[in-house]
């Protein structure tokens, strides 16, 4: 698979909708997670990230402008012990639980679907980040509707052991922008981290989505000894 400059592949789509970027720093120093929000309505703009316990959650930016929260607020991001999960929505939650069951990843997806937000029905998309004693590896879902028929539900989990140094895969909800919404097809795009650096990779990251359906940014670099982490939040609305 072509490995693919993330600038790049955000800059040539205008409304990739939301995305998860999973990966290893250039100098194998940390896991890199990144997830990105975008949104084409009032309602969807009208969000800003914020800090909860090791995770985040997104709020309205102006409550009195908030017309359906259902889709739009929830946890992106959860700490499980030495795990980390990103998720596009409220599966956060259902991740968190069942792996705290001792289910795995995939077993705790096995109960949810895509969003019932037809015609689009977008892609429930989810990650997990696992570090232990030095070692990392990550996995990745995604919960589509079959080519858009919502009787049917598709699922695809991808694992990633021992990742490559500078490398990582980018998941995302669309395609591009339409009416209705095309959901991404294929495996997780493999792209390159370039920057060992958190706030280069958060520049580079924000600067290259659209301006104008871009909504917020978060970034986390995790040292991969250490289990420490860094963490940078990103908002149009300030």
């Amino acid at each position: 698979m072509k490995k693919n400059d993330i600038a790049e592949l955000l800059r040539s789509n205008p409304y990739p909708g939301r995305g998860i970027i999973l990966g290893k720093s250039p100098d194998g120093k940390y896991a890199v997670s990144a997830y990105f929000i975008m949104g084409r309505s009032e309602n969807s703009r009208n969000r800003v990230f914020v800090e909860d316990g090791e995770g985040i959650r997104t709020q309205a930016f102006d409550p009195a402008k908030l017309s359906d929260p259902s889709l739009i607020i929830y946890a992106p991001v959860r700490v499980l012990g030495n795990k980390t999960i990103v998720t596009n929505g409220d599966q956060t939650d259902t991740i968190y639980e069942g792996m705290d069951r001792q289910l795995t990843f995939e077993q705790s997806l096995r109960n949810r679907e895509f969003e019932p937000d037809g015609p689009n029905f977008t892609p429930r998309i989810s990650g997990i980040m696992h570090i232990d004693g030095g070692k990392y590896s990550y996995a990745m879902s995604i919960l589509k509707s079959d080519n858009g028929d919502a009787s049917s539900c598709n699922r695809f989990t991808f694992a990633y052991s021992d990742p490559i140094n500078g490398e990582g895969r980018f998941l995302h909800t669309y395609m591009g922008d339409g009416n209705p919404l095309p959901s991404f097809e294929g495996e997780p795009e493999r792209i390159a981290i370039p920057e060992t650096d958190i706030d280069g990779f958060a520049k580079l990251l924000w600067d290259a989505l659209n301006e104008e359906n871009k909504v917020s940014l978060f970034v986390r670099y995790i040292d991969i000894e250490s289990g420490k982490y860094e963490s940078r939040i990103i908002n149009k609305n300030v």
